[in-house]
């Protein structure tokens, strides 16, 4: 079994310090650790992470290869330094089948790049009539535990009702796109002042608002666990905040774009800029930043929503939503989170590994940098400095808002159960 020693890491940004990988295990943490023939990785100034875990993530596959595979999706999650990826349902045919979710994680475990875990669609088709077979994807051989309908809303509250039943008898949680559809009909942009300037359709607050308060209530009158996805808002955060005042079983994710980027940028036109939920107002990417460095929100998602050339080089109306960021969030977060002293990297590691993991029910991942633990680790250079290029992404897609942007930080290593994944910052 091959042994490699990390020499000299902050340990989740702490004093530096040792570790010796044997085989799929941490072995030892400590100082001045030596074992023979082992290869030593001279880690100096940077900063040893437990591998990330993403909750949210689009892999396309089965039936939209053009956009992403689990192969490329995987490639690019470990280049960002995941070891673990939630697998979103919307892919064609819809993950709403014990078939389609064994399908999808058997192609996880033929990468090798990072787990796949795969989330079930609540509902039959995505079309928020029928419950989807949620237990039999739970029994199945991938294991199911979140479920979601993401990219569009499970906007019928007795379904929802029905849905956190069902999922409470294995511990499952619901995972919501919280979007009212008759308050986004039509829907360009941020409902605002930029949206009124444009003339584009505005994509109001309240409709991520109202479906969250909703579903916390449920949430609550249940007794199960509901999730919220990419939480874009101030108002969404009040909301989340309350219901965790009272012991509810509610947690919230936020994205990197939504804590860097606004609806300013709409302005340019770009469809790259074109995602769901709408960047929103400098006031509300403050109130995440606050939110998440607090607690309120639990965790960074990418929602990594890849699309091919011709779904964004068009005129913004006819544009796909969504951007990319497997390989940007762990800097985006540096950045904004990080450097900004809104939390520490253990802060870091938090909302990127151990979090996610607990929320996901997810086993091996999330886990402590100690002896004895599965070694899913991730390597940080923080002293890096680089303009963003997509033509050096491992996904199959592009689409991209940090195209030239300079962002902080590289992953140099990351590590799957003690094999290097990516190596110097390439894809071993």
């Amino acid at each position: 079994m091959s042994k490699i020693i990390i020499r000299g890491a902050r340990i989740l940004g702490g004093e530096p310090g040792d570790v010796l990988i044997d085989g799929e295990t941490i072995a030892e943490v400590g100082t001045g650790i030596e074992a023979e023939g082992a290869t030593v990785i001279e880690a100096e100034g940077q900063i040893l992470l437990p591998g990330l875990v993403d909750l949210h993530t689009h892999l396309r596959e089965p039936g939209r290869e053009d956009s992403e595979t689990v192969l490329t999706g995987t490639k690019a999650a470990a280049v960002g330094g995941f070891t673990a990826v939630h697998a979103m349902a919307n892919t064609f045919p819809v993950a709403d089948t014990a078939g389609v979710v064994e399908q999808v994680w058997r192609l996880g475990k033929e990468s090798g790049y990072c787990d796949v875990q795969p989330v079930g669609a609540v509902t039959v088709g995505l079309e928020g009539k029928q419950l989807a077979e949620l237990g039999a994807m739970h029994d199945s051989a991938a294991g199911v535990k979140v479920f979601s309908d993401d990219g569009k809303c499970v906007d019928d509250a007795v379904i929802m009702r029905r849905a956190l039943e069902y999922v409470k008898a294995f511990d499952g949680v619901v995972a919501q796109h919280a979007q009212e559809p008759r308050l986004t009909e039509g829907a360009q942009m941020n409902e605002g002042i930029v949206s009124a300037e444009l003339g584009l359709g505005g994509w109001p607050a309240v409709a991520e608002e109202s479906i969250i308060a909703r579903d916390v209530l449920l949430a609550a009158h249940v007794g199960s666990r509901v999730h919220i996805c990419h939480l874009s808002t101030a108002g969404s955060v009040e909301i989340v905040r309350w219901a965790k005042s009272k012991g509810w079983n509610v947690t919230a994710e936020v994205t990197p774009h939504h804590l860097l980027l606004t609806d300013e940028l709409v302005r340019t036109y770009n469809p790259v800029y074109k995602v769901n939920p709408p960047l929103r107002t400098e006031a509300d990417v403050l109130a995440l930043r606050e939110a998440l460095a607090d607690g309120t929100i639990d965790c960074v998602a990418t929602d990594h929503a890849p699309h091919p050339h011709e779904d964004k080089d068009c005129e913004w109306a006819a544009a796909a939503m969504g951007m990319v960021g497997l390989e940007t969030a762990l800097s985006v977060v540096q950045q904004t989170m990080v450097d900004t002293g809104l939390i520490d990297w253990a802060g870091v590691a938090d909302r990127m590994s151990f979090r996610p993991a607990a929320i996901g029910r997810l086993e091996g991942h999330g886990r402590p940098v100690s002896a004895g633990e599965p070694a899913n680790l991730t390597l940080v250079d923080p002293a890096y400095r680089g303009a963003v290029d997509p033509a050096g992404f491992a996904s199959r897609s592009r689409n991209t808002p940090y195209e030239g942007r300079e962002l902080p930080g590289r992953v140099t290593h990351t590590f799957l159960r003690g094999r290097a994944t990516v190596v110097d910052g390439k894809l071993a």
